[in-house]
């Protein structure tokens, strides 16, 4: 049997596969106006062994349009950010005559149709968009801001919540994501967190985290605390270069010198929560595509733990997608290829869907196990 195999399109795949884009839709996968149409799975993957014992969960959670709602590097509070978030899932093309057309008024993260091309990727960042050329949308925009409003009554976190346009107080961190936390403890599954971000907020949810894990500062989940869950309050650092990639945190220092492998067993001995700021300037050097992405090193052969990266940057479009998948060649081996976006969508890679991130308080969890179960399903397909 070769090193990779893919699974080539088949008939029982494509049932398996229906089976996945059926349970999305039927987690909220698809919304016809308040959230936006999250695409199934794809017929091809990683398949070189048997599926093994339950293996632990590594997530790799992008911070800012994924679990928070604002942007401390751009200044926008939570209007403006989920504002320009529905530029980018939007979609039409423009006309003959020069004139933009809608193609669709629902969102959705995929393009409705061949020709269609989201607002945000013709006209850039459009300040007011659901004021202007995007006023359809309104109503989405504020039936969502409603949804992630601070508890009323309830007095204002210095790192839990945040003041929106209006003074109107919001949730800083999404609720979803401490669901997803208490979802996966309950489970009695083996999981840690590994926050990846381009900008500056990674300090402050951590401590913000922290707090809520360990002092039980949430309104909503005073009892995280029971989830017995720790936080390294120390962030690091990830920085690439043509040379490859070197990790940092206090004192601890990885790079790929001698393989993909050393980082890949280090982010895989990853405990409870933790975070490293990703390097935007070498994303940017690479036309913000698929090579200079946040890498993320994944193992088909490993029959112990599963690496899943969350990002609202996901796209499948290598040339215009923010993570850099690389897949090891060979057992305990230390080469790497880089794995399409498309190859791996649903998963090992979550493009975050806001909208439902926003309205759906087990979203997290449901496209964690969609992951799994897809995952599973092409080590079958793929075993010899």
């Amino acid at each position: 049997m070769s090193v990779l195999k893919y699974v080539q399109t088949n008939s029982s795949l494509m049932e398996g596969l229906e089976d996945s884009g059926r349970a999305a839709e039927e987690h909220g996968g698809t919304d016809n106006g308040s959230g936006t149409e999250s695409p199934g799975t794809v017929p091809r993957g990683l398949c070189p062994s048997r599926p093994g014992p339950r293996k632990k969960l590594v997530l790799h959670i992008d911070l800012n349009n994924t679990i928070l709602v604002s942007d401390t590097v751009t200044g926008q509070g939570p209007a403006a950010a989920l504002d320009y978030f529905l530029s980018t899932v939007t979609w039409g093309k423009m006309s003959k005559q020069g004139r933009w057309e809608w193609l669709s008024d629902s969102t959705s993260l995929l393009p409705p149709c061949d020709n269609a091309v989201s607002y945000y990727s013709h006209f850039g960042r459009t300040p007011g968009f659901t004021s202007a050329a995007g006023k359809r949308f309104r109503g989405i925009l504020d039936e969502h801001l409603a949804l992630f409003r601070w508890p009323a009554g309830t007095k204002a976190d210095r790192e839990l919540s945040v003041k929106g346009e209006g003074g109107q107080l919001y949730h800083w961190i999404l609720p979803s994501f401490f669901q997803l936390l208490k979802d996966l403890t309950q489970e009695g599954r083996e999981f840690a967190v590994v926050f990846r971000t381009f900008g500056s907020d990674l300090p402050r949810v951590l401590s913000a985290v922290s707090r809520a894990l360990n002092e039980g500062a949430h309104p909503l989940f005073p009892d995280l605390p029971d989830l017995k869950l720790n936080v390294n309050m120390t962030p690091g650092k990830i920085r690439c270069s043509k040379r490859g990639a070197a990790l940092s945190r206090g004192e601890e220092r990885h790079s790929t010198r001698d393989g993909d492998r050393g980082l890949y067993q280090y982010l895989s001995s990853a405990q409870g929560l933790g975070g490293f700021q990703d390097h935007f300037e070498w994303w940017a050097s690479n036309t913000f595509s698929i090579r200079g992405g946040k890498p993320l090193w994944v193992d088909p052969f490993d029959q112990h733990v599963e690496h899943i990266f969350i990002d609202d940057n996901i796209r499948q479009n290598d040339e215009d997608t923010i993570v850099h998948p690389k897949v090891f060649l060979d057992a305990g081996g230390t080469e790497t290829r880089t794995a399409s976006t498309s190859e791996l969508y649903d998963i090992t890679l979550v493009q975050t869907d806001l909208l439902q991130a926003i309205s759906q308080p087990s979203y997290f969890t449901q496209r964690v196990h969609i992951c799994l179960e897809n995952y599973e399903r092409n080590l079958q397909q793929g075993a010899p």
